[in-house]
C-alpha cells in the first residue's frame, strides 16, 4: 500500500458570509467579518455523526445550537461540494466529519508502511530457481539482534519535511489572497496606508470610528437600481448586490473621498460593477450625513471656556471660530445658473460654506453649501449659527468677513486700514494677533481639503450629493486626526473674565 498525503487545493472565493458567523474549534480564530473565503457549516442532525463531530473538534462541554458552526478549513477537500457560482452555498458530503486541526497542523496523519512495503520484495520466480554459491559461508542467525527504525521504515525520516511544507504553503495561500484583494485587510498593518486611502491618522482611529458606527449598518437604507429609490436592508448582505462586506464598502467610501478617484477605477479595484460602486458612494454619503449629523456638536460656552488653549488668552470668550470654504465646480452651460454659481471673490463657478471652529480646534459648526454668489451677511443668516450665538459669547472672523451688525455678541475681527490712516502699535499688535489665530482655521479647512475630491473641479454629476459629502468630510475631521492645537491635548485650561 503506498503512503497518501493530504493535498491542498485553493478554494473557490465566496461572497455568501455572514458577519455574525464564527469557528467553534478551539484555537481556531476564522470568523466571516473579514473571510469570504472560508464557508461555516452546521452540525448534522444525527446524533451519532454529532457526537463524532464533538469528539474530533475536543470540546466535550459544547453544547451544539443552530447558530454552532465549523468553518471549511477543518474539512477534507474531497469531503467539500463547490457551488458552480461564487453566489452559491458550499455543501458537505453526507456522513463527513471534521478532521483538520491547529494540533496536527491541518494534516491527515501518514501512514506507516510495514516492513515489505518499506523495502522491494524478491520476484519469486528467480528465488526459487537461483541456487545459492556452494562457496559462500552461512552465518547463524543472531536472535538477540534488532533493526534499527529507520530500516524498517524509511519514510519516517521525512515527515517532518511535507508537514513543514504543506503549513508554508498554505501560509503564502493566504497572503497571495489577502494580497489580491483592495480591502481594508490589505492596508491594516500600515497605518501609512490608512492615512494615504483613508485620511485617518492610523488603523487605530479608523477601526474606533468604525466601532462607533457598526451597530447602525444594520438599519442602513441602501440606494438601488431604481433611480434613487431606497429600502431597508435587514442585514449587512441582505439585499446587498455589491458582494462587499460593510467595512470594505466603507473603506471604498473613503478611498473615493479621499483622492477622488474615478467610479471605474474602484470599480476594477475592488472588482464590482461600476454601478455598484456608484451605488455604494450615494448610500454612505446619505448614512454618514444622518449618522454623524445626529451628533450634536455645538458646544456649550462653559465647555468650551474648560477648554481653551493658552494662545487664546487674551480672548477668553471667544466660542467659535468662522471662516467662509469655497469649492470651485464645473462651469455650467446655463448663463442664469453661472450668474448664480460665480464667486464674490473669485472669477470661477464655486460653492460656498460658512465652518465653525472651537477655539481648542474641533469643529463645531457646518452649514449647507450654497451658490457662490451668495454673500458673507446672507451666508451668516441662512448658515442658522446667529440663533446659537448669546450676547456673553465672542465669535472670530476675518477681515473681510463684515457682520458686526448681524449677530448679538462681541466680534474679534482684523481691523481694517482705511485710506490715509495710520494704526496705532496697540491696533498693528492686535491685527498679529488675531491673524495668527485664524491660522487654526485655516489649517482645519486644509484638513477637509485633503480629501481630495474638493482639492480639484467638482464635476456636475455630483451636484446632488456633494452638500452630503462636504458634510461628511468637515464632520470626520474630528475623528481622523489629533488635535489641532497641541497644547490643549497635553495641557488643558480654562479662562475666565477678571
Amino acid at each position: 500500500m503506498n503512503s497518501k498525503r493530504h493535498k491542498t487545493v485553493t478554494y473557490q472565493r465566496r461572497e455568501d458570509s455572514s458577519s455574525s458567523l464564527h469557528c467553534c474549534v478551539p484555537m481556531c480564530k476564522a470568523s466571516a467579518r473579514f473571510n469570504s473565503v472560508l464557508s461555516f457549516h452546521k452540525f448534522p442532525k444525527d446524533e451519532e455523526l454529532q457526537k463524532m463531530w464533538v469528539v474530533n473538534i475536543r470540546r466535550d462541554d459544547l453544547t451544539v445550537t443552530n447558530h454552532t458552526r465549523v468553518c471549511s478549513r477543518h474539512f477534507q477537500t474531497t469531503d467539500l461540494i463547490e457551488p458552480p457560482s461564487p453566489i452559491g452555498r458550499r455543501r458537505l458530503r453526507s456522513g463527513t466529519v471534521p478532521v483538520l486541526f491547529p494540533w496536527n497542523n491541518f494534516t491527515l496523519p501518514v501512514l506507516r508502511t510495514g516492513v515489505w512495503q518499506g523495502k522491494e520484495r524478491p520476484d519469486p520466480d528467480t528465488a526459487e530457481n537461483k541456487d545459492p554459491p556452494i562457496d559462500v559461508d552461512h552465518q547463524d542467525h543472531d536472535y538477540c539482534s534488532t533493526a534499527e527504525p529507520s530500516a524498517l521504515n524509511p519514510v519516517l525520516n521525512h515527515t517532518e519535511d511535507p508537514r513543514a511544507e504543506i503549513a508554508r504553503l498554505q501560509k503564502q495561500i493566504e497572503e497571495i489572497s489577502v494580497k489580491n484583494k483592495f480591502g481594508l485587510e490589505r492596508f491594516a498593518a500600515s497605518d501609512d496606508d490608512i492615512r494615504f486611502y483613508t485620511r485617518f491618522a492610523t488603523h487605530a482611529h479608523l477601526m474606533a470610528f468604525w466601532g462607533y458606527i457598526e451597530s447602525a449598518t444594520h438599519k442602513m437604507i441602501r440606494v438601488t437600481n431604481a433611480r434613487g429609490k431606497a429600502r431597508t436592508s435587514e442585514g449587512p448582505h441582505t439585499g446587498n448586490p455589491t458582494f462587499l462586506q460593510p467595512i470594505d464598502e466603507f473603506f471604498l467610501f473613503m478611498t473615493y473621498l479621499s483622492l477622488g478617484l474615478m467610479q471605474k477605477d474602484l470599480a476594477h479595484r475592488f472588482k464590482v460593477h461600476q454601478s455598484a460602486v456608484s451605488r455604494i458612494i450615494n448610500t454612505w454619503a446619505n448614512f454618514l450625513y444622518c449618522v454623524l449629523g445626529s451628533v450634536g456638536i455645538w458646544l456649550s460656552e462653559e465647555t468650551v471656556k474648560a477648554h481653551m488653549p493658552d494662545v487664546f488668552k487674551n480672548y477668553w470668550d471667544t466660542q467659535v471660530v468662522l471662516h467662509c470654504a469655497e469649492l470651485r465646480c464645473q462651469t455650467t452651460n446655463s448663463f442664469l445658473l453661472q450668474g448664480e454659481g460665480r464667486s464674490t471673490y473669485k472669477s470661477n463657478c464655486a460653492f460656498k460654506g460658512l465652518i465653525g471652529m472651537a477655539p481648542h480646534g474641533a469643529v463645531t459648526f457646518v452649514s449647507p453649501l450654497y451658490a457662490g454668489s451668495i454673500s458673507d451677511k446672507e451666508l451668516l443668516k441662512q448658515s442658522g449659527v446667529v440663533s446659537l450665538l448669546t450676547p456673553t459669547m465672542a465669535i472670530m472672523v476675518d477681515k473681510d468677513f463684515l457682520v458686526e451688525h448681524c449677530v448679538p455678541c462681541k466680534v474679534y475681527a482684523p481691523a481694517a486700514l482705511s485710506r490715509g490712516a495710520q494704526l496705532s502699535v496697540p491696533e498693528v499688535r492686535e491685527i498679529q494677533s488675531v491673524a495668527r489665530l485664524k491660522v487654526h482655521v485655516e489649517r482645519l479647512i486644509r484638513r477637509v481639503k485633503e480629501h481630495k475630491i474638493f482639492s480639484t473641479v467638482i464635476p456636475l454629476s455630483l451636484i446632488s450629493s456633494i452638500n452630503q459629502l462636504y458634510t461628511v468630510a468637515c464632520l470626520l475631521v474630528n475623528y481622523q486626526n489629533q488635535p489641532l492645537l497641541k497644547d490643549w491635548a497635553s495641557k488643558p485650561s480654562s479662562y475666565s473674565k477678571e
